[in-house]
């Protein structure tokens, strides 16, 4: 039989539901749509490694809803506005994410949307019942 499809969490936007989920999970396969690193407020932080603490933050809530945790992910992909934040996103991005636990990642430089430094999504896997 198949497995039903899952939509994990709404998306507000100025008050307004967007046409995303927070996640999408299919099985155990678990998909977290872009996050960044927003508050009501503005960015979570100025900097690309807060604002990288902060991203995964988000990735981390969506996940423990879907059952999952950070060493769950079996591949993310990154946008950076800027290749001069690499370094300092990889080293914030590591302490998350041990090189000898690491996901498969794509980075890449993206103009994006939001005013902010970076966007991060996820797959996870989740653990057998």
């Amino acid at each position: 039989m198949d497995a039903p499809i899952e939509r994990i969490g709404a998306v507000v936007r100025a008050g307004q539901r967007q046409p995303i989920s927070a996640a999408v999970a299919w099985d155990r396969l678990v998909f977290v749509s872009g996050q960044v690193p927003m508050t009501p407020d503005g960015p979570a932080a100025p900097d690309i490694v807060g604002q990288t603490h902060a991203t995964l933050d988000h990735i981390e809530r969506i996940l423990v809803e879907a059952g999952c945790t950070l060493e769950d992910v079996v591949k993310t992909t990154v946008w950076l506005t800027d290749a001069v934040d690499y370094p300092a996103f990889n080293a914030a991005y590591a302490e998350r994410f041990p090189a000898e636990q690491a996901p498969a990642r794509s980075t890449v430089i993206a103009g994006l949307i939001a005013p902010v430094k970076l966007e991060i999504e996820a797959v996870a896997v989740r653990p057998a019942a």
